[in-house]
């Protein structure tokens, strides 16, 4: 089998940015189009409606996690020059953001709303990819979309699958009395991360990794699993495994396991992670 034509389906924060990029970069020839997931859309509330539910949920302590996950290389974009002195980089910026790089490598991209909705239907029709992609993206694919690639789709989940099902495994991983942290590529499924797992590896990190930290490391790692599945595809050597038993979803953390984290002197994030979103916004 050729390589098959992928469309890619991103939200782009500092946990998978770099990874991202690289594996656009490699892959450019082969990417049909790039999704990009407005983290800002209607339908999740805007950013203001977002805001109040995690505040409801988690309280003030996960507002650190998510200004220097989902924040700062946004809304620190337009002080570049600023934000390069602070994080110590006088290099000449050399990364740049996903959009920017799609339209300098000639890829279509669209802002998607609704991953389920007419424009992104459009897309598909327009150029026909054969496998979705999803790399850390926040929107549920219907049965129906991932019904228009011939060979459905692959997501990478910086998770030991099937434990820890949802949006911040890594946050999860480290409540566990010994953390395990780990990568796994699946199969996408109507049901969130509950397909069969093509590829899974644990990764040894440092006892004083913050689930920031440990969610940048593992999305590289699965971009390297990913790779691999791609490949294996292509020459036909993938095989599929088996779908696992369906464990409790994790959700966002409830402000019982923020407080039982900082107890225990686990953190979500430090300033070492802040220094990382502002230099990812430095090279933005």
């Amino acid at each position: 089998m050729s390589r098959p034509r992928l469309a890619l389906f991103v939200l782009e924060a500092l946990p998978n940015a770099r990874a991202v990029r690289r594996f656009v970069t490699d892959h450019a020839a082969d990417i049909a189009f790039v999704g990009l997931s407005n983290a800002e859309r209607p339908s999740s509330g805007g950013l203001i409606g977002q805001v109040r539910r995690h505040l409801a949920r988690s309280g003030p302590a996960i507002l650190p996690y998510l200004g220097v996950n989902f924040g700062l290389p946004d809304l620190l974009s337009p002080l570049s020059g600023l934000t390069r002195r602070l994080a110590g980089t006088t290099d000449t910026p050399t990364a740049t953001p996903l959009k920017a790089l799609c339209h300098r490598l000639g890829i279509p991209t669209l802002t998607v709303d609704d991953v389920n909705g007419p424009e992104v239907a459009a897309l598909f029709a327009r150029h026909t990819p054969g496998i979705i992609v999803t790399f850390h993206f926040d929107q549920i694919l219907s049965g129906a979309t991932l019904a228009l690639a011939p060979l459905g789709g692959f997501n990478v989940h910086p998770g030991l699958l099937p434990r820890h099902r949802g949006p911040v495994p890594t946050i999860h991983a480290l409540a566990e009395p010994e953390p395990a942290f780990g990568v796994t590529v699946h199969r996408l499924a109507v049901t969130i991360d509950a397909g069969a797992i093509l590829s899974r590896e644990a990764v040894t990190l440092p006892a004083d990794t913050t689930a920031t930290r440990a969610s940048v490391i593992l999305h590289e790692h699965g971009r390297v699993l990913l790779d691999r599945v791609l490949a294996q595809l292509a020459d036909g050597r993938l095989r599929e495994g088996e779908t696992p038993a369906i464990l409790p979803y994790c959700p966002f953390p409830d402000r019982a396991l923020l407080t039982d984290l900082r107890r225990r002197g686990r953190k979500l994030t430090d300033v070492r992670d802040l220094g990382e979103a502002l230099a990812l916004s430095a090279r933005a």
